[in-house]
């Protein structure tokens, strides 16, 4: 087991829900218990992290071992008449949005509370809500302050006779509370900035199947991370959890759940004694804070001489030292942006390639490819046919070639700046038997001819091939799954990123789906005007004025 200063809780509760230790008390103990972080995730309330955050500020003054917060928050909600709560982590609790949907809760959360306080009055047992509050100062009430004003006023004998005879589920002084759902919950929690966690999932009482479809309906609506350490699991349901977490990439996360008394035998950290959350685990949930640059190059990162000045490569440094990633992003096929990697010496870690307008996605540092999208041999025998009848050159690549008939003025002017080798050959379709991530074809002073082509494919493409622009010269054919939109998002999963903390910037048409699904958009200066329309902020100057630098300095 870590030592005890290399362990965490993901999952603790204060006396502003249902806790019995007020936000200043919990830092004390968990300082006392020598932790190293602790997640404040009150049920639907984020009301106690100032106390939890000014404490420790002060206390820092004077001591050395205080513990970080996390802020965090617990939400309830509904899902097939389920209580399914997603806890929050790293949430801007001072998000606007995010505050304003916590009071109209607290509104209908105090309706509720004066229609339960009715229902008992008629049982016969004199409780008014602000006798309540009055009894618990501080408190967000739950059925449990129920339970304990009857048991202190004499009204039954055990908690467990609150919930059998007056407050339980099906009793008839119980009146269910407002709930969103699991998906509004993990939507809610990403608008503020958190990231979304299921919690304690094998306590739904789901059967496996059920688990994974409300699992897989969650990834889908933004869920990044699971409980798969839990005070009261055991270790079949923690390898459980883990295997989901792994099948539908997600984070793993921890904690006690702790309540203090409320919870009696259950303590912060350890939970009934067997529990470790070891820091590791809340290091892997931090790097979703970083940010996610992807970058075009040519008219982009790119001065137009196709090389990096120094100040963008230092930039470019400082940024990925920080911890941020650094993605680039191009129509270029990926060997062409591996050389100018290596040339310009952008060689950064955890660098990814967005390659040929996202057909394909490269790992730099384990050299390997993690996603592929390819035309079909079929295909490209049919647009190269159809190229060929109107006089247009087109041409493919292998892993490390252009494919093509032949040396032409086309291509003469395009190895100017893609320095792969021709392979020649009489027929493209035949020589790519694979198939290819994308075929480029170019006409250097007519684009209507290129516009004209490009609708004469329509019918035949459908939903599996898409043609976008790069540039006038330049018409690009990649299969329908491709698109650098569709790639960031692929990458920001693959990262645990929220799209909240990507930015793309661009030029060209082919950058539009990027900027579309990206958090930030950026469009140079020298943007076409389809890019400016489509970005967020525009650069104050060009690519061949490191216009990008400004976004670095500012953001990463």
């Amino acid at each position: 087991m870590p030592e005890q200063k290399d362990i965490v809780d993901l999952h603790v509760h204060s006396t502003r829900s249902d806790g019995t230790f007020s936000p200043a008390g919990l830092v004390d103990y968990a300082m006392q218990k020598g932790l190293k972080a602790f997640a404040l995730t009150d049920h639907d309330t984020v009301d106690g992290l100032e106390e939890a955050f000014c404490y420790a500020e002060e206390l820092r003054k004077t001591h050395d071992s205080v513990p970080e917060i996390i802020p965090g928050i617990e939400l309830s909600s509904e899902y097939r008449g389920r209580d399914i709560h997603v806890v929050g982590l790293f949430i801007d609790y001072r998000s606007q949005e995010f505050q304003d949907y916590l009071r109209r809760f607290v509104e209908s959360r105090d309706l509720r509370n004066q229609k339960m306080c009715a229902l008992l009055r008629d049982a016969g047992i004199e409780i008014d809500y602000e006798g309540l509050q009055r009894e618990f100062p501080g408190s967000v009430i739950t059925r449990a302050h129920y339970a304990k004003y009857l048991l202190n006023h004499g009204y039954i004998r055990s908690m467990k006779e609150a919930f059998e005879r007056y407050v339980g589920d099906h009793c008839p002084c119980y009146v269910p509370r407002k709930k969103v759902s699991p998906a509004q919950a993990v939507e809610l929690i990403l608008k503020a900035d958190g990231v979304p966690v299921l919690a304690h999932p094998i306590l739904y009482g789901m059967n496996a199947a059920g688990l994974e479809e409300l699992v897989a309906q969650l990834k889908d609506a933004g869920l990044m991370g699971i409980e798969a350490l839990y005070s009261t699991y055991s270790p079949a349901d923690e390898r459980q959890i883990r295997a989901l977490a792994c099948k539908y990439n997600l984070l793993i996360s921890g904690g006690s759940d702790f309540h203090g008394a409320n919870k009696p035998g259950l303590d912060l950290a350890t939970g009934y004694g067997k529990l470790c959350v070891p820091a590791s685990i809340l290091e892997d949930i931090r790097a979703t804070r970083r940010n996610l640059l992807f970058t075009d190059m040519d008219g982009t990162l790119l001065l137009n001489d196709s090389t990096i000045s120094p100040r963008m490569r230092e930039a470019l440094r400082s940024m990925t030292s920080r911890g941020h990633h650094l993605i680039l992003s191009s129509g270029r096929p990926l060997p062409s942006i591996l050389e100018v990697r290596e040339k310009e010496e952008i060689c950064f870690p955890n660098m990814l390639i967005l390659s040929n307008n996202g057909a394909l996605v490269y790992d730099c540092d384990k050299k390997r490819n993690l996603l592929e999208y390819r035309i079909c041999p079929e295909d490209i025998r049919h647009i190269t046919a159809c190229a060929e009848s109107r006089g247009l050159h087109i041409h493919g690549y292998t892993a490390s070639e252009i494919v093509c008939h032949g040396m032409n003025a086309e291509l003469e002017f395009y190895t100017r700046r893609i320095h792969m080798p021709l392979k020649c050959v009489p027929d493209i379709a035949d020589a790519l038997p694979g198939g290819c991530f994308k075929l480029q074809v170019i006409h250097l002073t007519d684009r209507s001819a290129l516009e004209a082509f490009r609708e004469s494919l329509m019918e035949y493409c459908r939903d599996r091939i898409q043609m976008i622009f790069s540039n006038d010269q330049y018409l690009e054919i990649l299969p329908a799954g491709a698109g650098k939109g569709n790639a960031l998002r692929f990458i920001a999963d693959f990262l645990h990123a929220p799209l909240s903390h990507t930015f793309a910037a661009g030029d060209a048409e082919n950058d539009l789906s990027m900027l579309n699904a990206a958090g930030t958009a950026i469009a140079m200066k020298n943007a076409a005007e389809s890019v400016k329309k489509a970005a967020r902020i525009i650069t104050a100057k060009s690519n061949d004025e490191n216009g990008l630098l400004e976004i670095i300095e500012r953001y990463f």
